[in-house]
């Protein structure tokens, strides 16, 4: 069997629609750390689980693996800049200027966000490029507000 071309891929995945998420956590210096994700799915009911997966070649990837807690924003449709600035802008730069806080538990809440899942690490599981991470949700707070979409390589918003 012939793998498939990646940018071939990249094209026949890019036709199902995603939310976007930003995942963030500390890293082993307990700054803070993010990324950009739209691999974000849930995986379990019960117990509660989610899914995303990180590429072991980004910054990221050093402070989700030894993250035992995390949290995943859901971003809203204003969130674009804010998406963007997390998928290209380097480490702890992301940070400048945007506004987060730290909850007593850890986990940084990005301000705007439409949903915010607090997530204690459940499993992680090396997969191709990636790490599979699987987050247990132990709580949250969801916000009124539509939100940002990702479809056929770049951002929307519903209608």
């Amino acid at each position: 069997m012939t793998d498939l071309d990646g940018a071939q891929f990249r094209e026949l995945c890019g036709r199902f629609a995603t939310g976007v998420v930003i995942v963030t956590a500390l890293d082993p210096d307990q700054s803070p750390a993010g990324m950009t994700a739209n691999s974000f799915a849930s995986v379990s009911l019960d117990p509660p689980l989610i899914s995303f997966n990180v590429d072991r070649a980004s910054d990221f990837h050093r402070a989700i693996a030894t993250a035992g807690v995390f949290a995943v924003n859901v971003l809203g449709a204003g969130q674009e800049a804010l998406s963007r600035r997390f998928a290209k802008t380097p480490g702890p730069e992301r940070f400048e200027g945007v506004g987060f806080r730290r909850t007593d538990t850890g986990r940084i809440h990005l301000a705007g966000a439409i949903a915010t899942l607090d997530c204690e690490t459940f499993e992680r599981f090396p997969v191709g490029d990636h790490t599979v991470v699987i987050g247990r949700v132990v709580g949250g707070e969801a916000h009124d507000g539509r939100p940002l979409l990702y479809f056929r390589g770049g951002y929307r918003n519903l209608a």
